[in-house]
């Protein structure tokens, strides 16, 4: 069947009765009852036709490992025997065809050393459930004469702690009770020491609502804001997997945990029976709410995974009530646990009745983490550059992982590694040929090419010498420096081109540093070139200065690699095209620093290229941002100085939002919202929305600065702010870049 999504996790119902009488418990205390008709404990045949169906399963869709909790009632009730043939069949069944994890949730009452080295033998890693202190215990975990679990349950962990079983400790499990003291609680736990700990709600409907003291609406959300505050005073010391999905998905991440985020269920339960049915906690709903009309003897997994109830949970945002899609927090509540959405009278078309609840979470952990959760990158620009400058070096040597074999590129890097040991000289100079913009439009070419099967490493080789010889050459260095030229020509990447022989040739040339500049041996003849020598045969990359105390900037039309922007590239400017072009420069940035001097200030920082582009000023004067590295711009070479100042103010607006979405999460891309926008006929993804208003704000000030405002401009990009400001995908970082726009679109307003 297309379109179905497998099952990597499958909850197994070893045993079907419980040693405790829990009173929150789903499986006996809730509205389904089909536990009093099922075996009490699950059958050979059972076990061995689920462990096909899973293997049949995983052999389908290709699946690298599977899950397989054995679960309850309470499972160490089956007793050694019957758990050794579980872990037995399955690992049998799974041989060769996807690893297999194999984990037990108990509540520790059982647990012996009989047990344990089972586990140990078959890798079964061991939940255990626990409430916290044994007051917060006691208050529902007894037995069902009204003892208390809890020292049984104390022991049981101990024993799970020491050696040599430790490693078999997977967490602990706790359903949260408002009435118990969540410090306490939470001291209570991380003394244990846990792997993880999961905190639960407990399982309530629109029909059978959650206690609520005093009908708090939002009760849970402060009790558990309250343990996030001791965790963090704690230092966080042990994982606690509500928050970590909470952060995760904040960030832009996916979805930890089943109870909260759009992430599709991946689950399928089996019952002692055979049965298969729908995820357990749907007990809670109604009578037969978790059934499926499937069983492992006659149904395959995938028939499960096409029941519209599975369905139903895999259907991300479209899957949540029309209210919930309309939620900024959707993408980490994601409307909650599914069987908390029931009301008799619609379904599951409902908001989760912790609805209140999970909306204070959410924003109480965001609010209390978002400053420390906001990517660096967003406002301060030197850690922009080293992530990007990190991010090349990453691209690099994933290259260089596919062509580390061929001897041209072999010989290439070997000269790379060489000039950054040779000191700050060799370090500086070769941080300026990686970080130069097309440095990084070559590398990913390269990279495009090797996937695509068109792998042309003699080409690779040859910019990747040429990298390595304009380092040598920029770095003064005492190293041999070959380079191999085509059509009679090579470009040294931030340097220059030189011209080494008639069109069509092919060879190698020497090049060195010389007290002048830098020189090429032609046989016996040696030629000088570059910063203080000349020599018809080379072509030096020019410069412009946006300002006296601004870095130069390459004007760049030699590199073959400029290539990358929406339109082509100008060849090789004449002089007095280049001298003309520098003055419009000259006016345009004098024009932006006199209408708008912030935005001024901020596009020329990280600017280090301009390449003129063929054309004149496209409609509304964008500038154009490529395929490349940061600090790279694209400028019509026939626009005017009012269409320069504009495509340089854009430009760079572009190329800023691009390098941040490179190496930050500003959204996330694992939904479909759509927004209206202000300029386009049809709703537009978030990433083309906050492209829109980053640009816009920049304009909208440069135009009221030059006395030619957009009417109604503003009201516009107000207006893509407040949808901006209610976009559930955007993350903490995003969101701090709208507060951001906001403060420089009232700055413009005032």
């Amino acid at each position: 069947m297309t379109g179905l999504i497998a099952f990597r996790e499958i909850v197994l119902k070893v045993h079907s009765r419980c040693d405790l009488a829990c009173d929150h418990c789903y499986v006996y205390e809730h509205a389904d009852q089909s536990w009093r008709a099922r075996p009490k404990v699950i059958s050979p045949e059972v076990i061995s036709h689920t462990a096909s169906r899973l293997a049949e399963h995983a052999r389908d869709h290709a699946l690298p490992s599977v899950t397989v909790i054995l679960h309850g009632g309470e499972p160490l009730l089956a007793g050694t025997a019957r758990l050794r043939l579980v872990c037995e069949e399955f690992s049998r069944a799974l041989t060769g065809t996807a690893d297999l994890d194999l984990r037990i949730h108990t509540n520790g009452l059982q647990l012996s050393t009989r047990y344990l080295d089972l586990f140990d033998e078959f890798g079964v890693r061991v939940g255990i459930s626990l409430d916290g202190d044994r007051a917060a215990n006691d208050r529902h975990r007894r037995f069902a004469d009204g003892r208390t679990s809890h020292p049984l349950v104390l022991a049981a962990v101990a024993l799970l702690r020491s050696e040599p079983y430790r490693h078999l400790y997977q967490g602990l499990l706790c359903t949260v009770d408002v009435a118990n003291d969540p410090v306490a609680v939470l001291d209570a736990l991380v003394e244990l020491e846990p792997p993880r700990v999961d905190f639960l709600l407990p399982h309530a409907t629109w029909e059978t609502p959650p206690v609520r003291p005093d009908d708090a609406p939002d009760a849970y959300a402060r009790w558990l804001l309250r343990i996030f505050d001791h965790w963090e005073r704690l230092g966080r010391p042990v994982p606690v997997r509500l928050f970590e999905s909470l952060l995760s998905t904040l960030r832009g991440g996916p979805s930890l945990t089943e109870s909260l985020g759009l992430a599709p269920t991946d689950l399928v339960v089996v019952e002692t029976d055979g049965t298969l049915e729908q995820v357990d906690s749907l007990k809670s709903a109604f009578e037969g709410a978790a059934a499926t009309g499937f069983n492992v003897f006659d149904h395959a997994f995938d028939q499960v995974a096409a029941h519209p109830g599975v369905r139903a949970r895999q259907l991300g945002l479209a899957g949540v009530s029309d209210s919930c899609r309309r939620c900024p927090v959707v993408r980490s509540c994601g409307g909650g646990l599914y069987t908390h959405r029931y009301r008799e009278r619609n379904g599951f078309d409902n908001p989760s009745v912790y609805c209140t609840d999970l909306r204070e979470l959410v924003d109480g952990v965001e609010g209390r983490t978002a400053l420390r959760e906001t990517a660096p990158q967003l406002s301060d620009p030197a850690e922009l550059a080293r992530s990007q400058e990190e991010l090349t070096r990453i691209l690099l040597a994933r290259l260089h992982a596919d062509l580390g074999a061929e001897p041209g590129w072999a010989r290439a890097w070997e000269l790379l590694v060489a000039v950054e040991q040779a000191g700050e000289a060799g370090a500086d100079a070769l941080d300026a040929v990686l970080d130069h913009p097309f440095t990084r439009t070559w590398v990913l070419a390269a990279l495009d090419a090797a996937r695509e099967g068109r792998r042309d490493g003699p080409e690779a080789a040859r910019r990747l010498t040429a990298l390595a010889v304009a380092a040598v050459l920029r770095g003064g260095l005492d190293l041999p420096a070959e380079v191999a030229y085509r059509d009679g020509e090579v470009y040294l990447p931030t340097l220059g081109l030189l011209r080494l022989g008639e069109p069509g040739t092919e060879g190698r040339a020497a090049l060195h540093v010389t007290d002048e500049g830098y020189a090429v041996r032609d046989g016996r003849t040696e030629h000088r070139f570059g910063p203080a020598a000349g020599d018809a045969r080379w072509q030096p990359v020019r410069t412009w200065s946006p300002g006296p105390d601004a870095a130069p900037v390459a004007l760049e039309d030699l590199d073959p690699y400029r290539n990358c922007f929406p339109r082509p590239p100008r060849l090789r400017l004449g002089t007095g095209e280049a001298e003309e072009w520098r003055g419009r420069l000259d006016r345009a940035w004098a024009l932006l620093h006199k209408a708008v001097p912030g935005f001024a200030r901020a596009a020329a920082a990280g600017l280090t290229t301009l390449t003129p582009l063929a054309g004149g000023p496209r409609a509304g004067g964008w500038g154009e941002a490529g395929r490349h590295g940061p600090g790279a711009l694209g400028v019509p070479y026939a626009a005017g100085v009012r269409e320069t100042a504009l495509a340089l103010l854009t430009g760079r607006r572009r190329t800023r939002l691009r390098a941040l979405t490179e190496v930050t999460d500003l959204y996330a891309l694992d939904g479909e919202w759509q927004h209206p926008s202000p300029w386009r006929e049809r709703p537009v993804p978030v990433s083309r929305l906050l492209a829109d208003v980053h640009e816009r704000v920049a304009v909208e000030a440069y135009r009221r600065a030059t006395a030619a405002p957009e009417p109604g401009g503003a009201d516009r990009i107000h207006r893509a702010l407040d949808r901006l400001s209610e976009a559930a995908e955007l993350t903490v970082t995003g969101k701090r870049l709208v507060a951001e726009l906001r403060y420089e679109l009232k700055a413009v307003d005032a």
